[in-house]
């Protein structure tokens, strides 16, 4: 079985997540950790397993985000969260990013100590 992470800013005003939690920021409905700290959504642009496995998590399809995303943006409400190419460009702008969320496959992030892991999704291979 592999998992995926949920990963955020060591110093995020938070030290798990909750599904609701996580599809109000990754939809943009909710875009502060605390009234001081504002979010920063990172999205992983690689199709696969762990991009699936997330988004079937929050019950929607990435088509579905995007979709969201572009209405959001076009109606000027803000815009979609920064597409990364790889986990490691993930991993490297959450931790360079105070109020980052990202998520990657759990290996690219086991024992890093400078990044907070606030949930683990799991899939069957």
């Amino acid at each position: 079985m592999a998992q995926v992470a949920i990963i955020a800013h060591k110093e995020v005003p938070a030290d798990d997540i909750n599904k609701e939690r996580l599809l109000d920021f990754y939809s943009g409905e909710s875009r502060w950790w605390s009234s001081d700290v504002p979010v920063v959504v990172y999205d992983l642009n690689v199709k696969g397993l762990t991009r699936e496995t997330f988004y079937k998590y929050l019950g929607r399809t990435s088509s579905r985000m995007k979709s969201m995303w572009l209405r959001r943006k076009l109606s000027g409400e803000g815009d979609p969260p920064e597409s990364m190419r790889d986990a490691g460009d993930l991993v490297a702008s959450v931790v360079e990013t105070p109020g980052a969320i990202g998520f990657v496959p759990h290996e690219a992030v086991q024992g890093n100590p400078d990044v907070k892991v606030l949930a683990l999704i799991a899939w069957e291979n």
